[in-house]
């Protein structure tokens, strides 16, 4: 049988008892229907993994009794850093959701002159919120207990401009494959444009702030695969693949 998983912010010590949020305690009680006395493995997202046993369950709320500690996962040694232009429909839900499974270290979601999401202000901490869920859900899935940092969302060029990573690099077909770096970097800054690419005034910013062009074979990958493969690509030769 599959452990039943859950992120927990608040657990952080043996023998601690804490109350279920409010989503964790919809999809275990009301939606698997676990009764006092089932056991759940919970994760804090700050790398602590315990075992608890469910009690004091009630109509709208629910306590957890930390019984053991497990030990964690651990991040990838590689420091990585996603920028990602947004996209409309679930597109960029599945990069949030596969980037969290490869293990990124922080995700920023950007604006740039070809995104084809707009979005009023006022709906960004809502999109925000949806994506952090993303991430939790990948988490629980996927057995890593440190979750990724989620920034703001910003513009492609304030996070250009951010960016100390040792390798930093951006992705756009009309360039060269690069040779890979001789020594292994401790952090690497990845920006990858919307489904109309980068336009020509952005390629040549981020050049001119350290940015390497890279190209990823000879074939046009889709703004939500990008990060899939060049995660994987970047976990197998500095990361824990």
């Amino acid at each position: 049988m599959r452990t039943i998983r859950a992120w927990v912010p608040e657990a952080e010590s043996l023998e601690q008892v804490v109350a279920l949020p409010a989503s964790v305690f919809q999809h275990l009680v009301k939606a698997l229907r676990l009764d006092n006395g089932a056991q759940v493995e919970v994760f804090n997202g700050r790398g602590q993994r315990f075992n608890g046993t469910l009690t004091n369950i009630g109509k709208k709320a629910a306590n957890l009794l930390l019984s053991e500690q497990l030990v964690a996962t651990e991040a990838s040694p590689l420091v990585s850093h996603l920028g990602l232009v947004m996209s409309k429909g679930d597109r960029f839900d599945y990069a949030v959701q596969k980037a969290t499974e490869l293990g990124v270290t922080s995700l920023t979601p950007l604006t740039s002159e070809r995104c084809d999401l707009r979005l009023a202000r006022d709906r960004y901490e809502k999109k925000l919120s949806h994506w952090h869920g993303i991430m939790t859900s990948a988490c629980e899935q996927s057995y890593r207990d440190t979750l990724p940092i989620l920034h703001p969302i910003q513009s492609l060029n304030d996070w250009v401009l951010a960016q100390r990573s040792a390798l930093k690099l951006v992705f756009h077909t009309a360039a060269q494959q690069p040779l890979w770096p001789a020594e292994r970097p401790d952090s690497v800054s990845f920006l990858v444009g919307p489904e109309g690419g980068l336009s020509g005034s952005e390629l040549a910013f981020a050049q001119q702030q350290g940015f390497t062009p890279w190209q990823l074979g000879p074939r046009i990958l889709r703004t939500e695969t990008a990060p899939v493969v060049i995660l994987s690509l970047l976990q197998a030769r500095w990361g824990d693949f």
